[in-house]
């Protein structure tokens, strides 16, 4: 396995964003590599709603009657990255165009 700072790691990483914004549908090169990084950022969300969740389960067993008010700040993350935390794909964002929105605090 590659290291992060290697030759090969950097030829693989993403040099567009994850998102379809100023992509040209006609350079296949370049769609293929927005596509790749949507997925890639789609599986970090994914990964991380893992990690808190295995840090969860961990407060709750070594806490035990007491995990309602020691992991309370662990189950708020979960359940704010179960919203956005899915592998929903590229196809959608590639066909339809979105206005970009501020988020709400």
């Amino acid at each position: 396995m590659p290291t992060p700072e290697s030759a090969s790691f950097l030829a693989k990483k993403p040099t567009v964003p994850a998102t379809f914004d100023g992509v040209d549908y006609d350079d296949t090169k370049r769609l293929k590599q927005a596509q790749d990084a949507i997925i890639r950022e789609q599986w970090v969300q994914v990964m991380m709603g893992r990690l808190v969740r295995e840090e969860m389960s961990k407060c709750y067993y070594r806490e035990g009657v007491n995990h309602l008010e020691k992991c309370g700040h662990l189950r708020e993350r979960y359940l704010q990255l179960l919203k956005t935390s899915r592998v929903k794909g590229y196809l959608f964002e590639q066909q339809n165009y979105f206005e970009k929105q501020a988020e709400k605090p």
